[in-house]
């Protein structure tokens, strides 16, 4: 089922840490798109939530270097 969740994203400095980060989270499987905004601190992340959980992407956000949590 395809899922859209919110996350919150710390540690970006640049605009080009939004596009490394969402670079690298729509190379992950089950991901089918996302977008991560540098003004706002924020990723929308949609993905299949049969082929990846919240805390994968949680887990890939912090691999490329960041900290993410899910947004109320």
């Amino acid at each position: 089922m395809t899922i859209k969740k919110q996350f919150n994203i710390e540690g970006m400095h640049c605009g080009a840490c939004s596009t490394g980060i969402q670079m690298f989270l729509a190379n992950t499987e089950g991901v089918i798109s996302a977008i991560v905004d540098y003004n706002s601190k924020k990723a929308d992340v949609e993905y299949d939530d049969s082929k990846i959980k919240d805390s994968d992407i949680i887990k890939t956000v912090e691999e490329a270097g960041f900290k993410a949590t899910l947004a109320d």
